[in-house]
């Protein structure tokens, strides 16, 4: 289970759509349009640091996704993905700029994000089952938003476990315990 604090995050980095400036939900011609504007912002960004990518635009949800994919993309990732999630942030207020709505773009570089959340709904799974079968409490490292959003949805659904999260950015992390 989740904590008040967490679902409040959780709804509005992940669940809910954005609004646009009247307060209606955001349509796809809008998360369309959205895509085409980081893609061109991604397009320049890539010529300026001379790097080689395709650029794939997509609408899941509620929110526009883009990728890049090519050859080596790690500088744009960096260590840990801290680079991808400053470029996201950029992108985003790139976004923002254009069409005056806040932005719930999601950035991937060379398929690292995707990889992440396979690695995360693992962890959690994993973790998850070891609390249901021990009964011992298990804190896991510090996370992003998104990563944890990844984590407690895994853990969610393991019968027998709830999961919550604890402490203050950036160290909030993600706690596990019999429910």
């Amino acid at each position: 289970m989740t904590t008040a604090d967490e679902q409040e995050e959780i709804v509005s980095e992940d669940s809910q759509p954005a609004a646009d400036a009247e307060g209606a939900s955001t349509d796809v011609s809008l998360l369309e349009r959205e895509g085409d504007i980081a893609a061109d912002y991604l397009e320049a960004l890539l010529d300026i640091a001379d790097l080689d990518g395709d650029i794939d635009i997509d609408v899941e949800g509620s929110r526009a996704a883009v990728s890049i994919v090519g050859a080596d993309l790690s500088r744009l990732v960096g260590t840990g993905g801290e680079t991808l999630e400053a470029l996201q942030e950029l992108t985003r207020l790139a976004v923002h700029r254009e069409t005056g709505v806040r932005s719930r773009l999601m950035l991937d570089i060379g398929g690292h994000r995707a990889r992440r959340r396979d690695e995360l709904s693992e962890l959690g799974r994993v973790r998850a089952e070891q609390v249901r079968d021990t009964g011992e409490t298990a804190r896991l490292d510090p996370m992003t938003p998104f990563e944890r959003k990844v984590v407690h949805d895994a853990v969610a659904a393991v019968d027998g476990v709830v999961s919550e999260s604890e402490g203050e950015e950036p160290e909030r992390r993600i706690v596990i315990r019999r429910g």
